[in-house]
């Protein structure tokens, strides 16, 4: 008997789907109104979780921005590509001769190598129309978008942040414009110009990467004001909800105490939600304004968790544990939404494990390109979840190698999660283990009680760290611990 074959899916019988890939700079996970938060205000991007999917369990690839980038952009991990720290002036304690932790962070390349075959590069073989709008931060000028398959680049340089967010701002690729005032509003409006005049003979990738809500913390006067009403009118108070907590536990900062902050009040921060989200909501008009809403895939996420253990501490995770530069889920889970239309189920939340590697293939499939394995090797396609929020991703562990001290405190490490479990191994320290689904803050480690479980994670840890060739970073010789007198001031 002739079998009958499967119906073809809504991606390979509509015609190629426009790709909408917007990208915000240290958003963490709780940062939207539709994944909980009651001070900041996202009308324009809940919208997209209205009529699409949310995620529950989606994972940036880093805890720190040009890793998580670069991972997006190959269907990578960081640890394959060699690229596993932000890019730019290395922080002070990883300059030679001025080590203080217990390990030397681990040497990194601070570029996206041109011999990777990017996303963008893929899909301008298969005819598509490749723009890059906002921030890059992959490398100088050699590595910038135009060199990794983009046709046009609006702001994509080496900095990883603004100089400033009002006008003149100072980015080499972004000209600011008479008449122009605030960074974002320019962004959106630059994408919002090329869907309109985009003459449509082709499909588009347009890879919309937001400097926001990095710092430097600005706003417009009259929104932050609003937020400061708001922050009154709810008894927060900005000020008090800041809390110093434990030392810092990575030696370098033992003279300096974990500043957190304990719920979202932070007026300013809220100020930039609401200009992101404004210019999010611009961009989406753009599309159906144009008729093209329908046929396109609009995907929004974060390259990493919310800054909330230095630097003003503007956001806070809770439940989850820390923030960016943390192993911790703070530091790597992530808001994801998606939006498609007649494909994805409108107002669906799936609970699929899903990371940064995998939106290559994912997009490749959305579009009826086949697979590149060669390239995306450590990426599943997630687009089943699509179709079906409640159907498993089934992509098996996902894996983070993160060698260095993160500015915001953090330890060097690498994690591992599978299933509901998650072990991270502090280099040179100890090892934990959470159930997530027990435990979302990760506040029981268990690898006493459950050492059996632990030993295999760490084993298989071991393994992924050795099949992508990840760089351990090495004891420090010259080390003292805190305490000495060299080091401590207190002694």
């Amino acid at each position: 008997m002739t079998p009958i074959p499967d119906p073809p899916s809504p991606a390979r019988t509509a015609p190629p789907p426009n790709i909408l890939l917007i990208l915000i700079d240290d958003l963490g996970w709780r940062d939207l109104s539709c994944m909980g938060s009651t001070f900041y205000e996202t009308p324009n991007i809940d919208r997209i979780a209205h009529e699409g999917v949310r995620f529950t369990d989606a994972y940036a690839a880093c805890p720190v921005c040009s890793p998580t980038r670069a991972s997006l952009l190959t269907g990578k991990y960081p640890a394959r590509l060699g690229l596993t720290h932000f890019i730019g002036r290395a922080p002070e304690h990883c300059q030679p001769g001025s080590e203080r932790g217990r390990m030397l962070s681990a040497p990194y390349i601070p570029f996206l190598p041109t011999t990777e075959v990017s996303l963008a590069a893929a899909l301008r073989e298969a005819g598509y129309a490749t723009w890059h709008v906002g921030k890059w931060h992959l490398g100088g000028e050699d590595y910038w978008p135009e060199r990794h398959g983009f046709e046009v680049n609006v702001g994509g340089c080496s900095m990883g942040s603004p100089r400033t967010y009002f006008a003149p701002w100072v980015i080499p690729t972004l000209d600011a414009k008479p008449g122009d005032d605030y960074l974002t509003d320019r962004l959106g409006d630059e994408a919002a110009d090329l869907i309109r005049s985009h003459d449509r003979s082709r499909p588009f990738f347009l890879n919309l990467w937001f400097y926001q809500v990095h710092t430097p913390l600005q706003a417009r006067p009259e929104k932050i004001a609003k937020y400061e009403a708001k922050a009154k009118a709810l008894g927060l108070d900005p000020g008090a909800a800041l809390v110093e907590g434990e030392p810092f536990p990575c030696e370098h900062k033992k003279d300096q105490r974990v500043v957190r902050r304990t719920v979202q009040s932070h007026p300013t921060y809220a100020a930039m939600i609401e200009h992101l989200d404004e210019n999010v909501g611009k961009v989406l008009d753009a599309l159906e304004e144009t008729g093209q809403a329908d046929n396109t895939l609009v995907v929004f996420t974060s390259d990493n968790g919310g800054l909330s253990t230095s630097e003003g501490s503007p956001t806070c995770n809770a439940p989850l544990a820390e923030g960016k530069g943390w192993m911790y889920d703070g530091g790597c889970r992530e808001p994801l939404l998606a939006r498609w239309p007649g494909v994805i189920p409108a107002g669906t939340t799936s609970g699929a494990v899903v990371t940064s590697p995998d939106f290559f293939p994912t997009v490749l499939e959305a579009c009826g390109l086949p697979p590149r394995p060669e390239q995306h090797e450590d990426g599943m396609s997630f687009l089943p979840c699509l179709h079906d929020p409640d159907r498993d991703h089934d992509r098996g562990p996902i894996f983070w190698h993160f060698p260095h001290y993160g500015n915001q405190g953090g330890e060097p490490g690498c994690s591992i999660r599978d299933g509901d479990w998650k072990l991270i191994e502090f280099f040179g320290g100890p090892v934990r283990l959470y159930n997530l689904a027990e435990d979302i803050g990760e506040t029981r480690d268990l690898s006493e009680a459950e050492p059996e479980r632990a030993e295999r994670l760490l084993a298989r840890l071991h393994a992924w760290q050795h099949e992508v060739g990840a760089i351990l970073p090495q004891p420090n010789p010259d080390w003292k611990p805190w305490g000495d007198p060299e080091i401590d001031p207190t002694a």
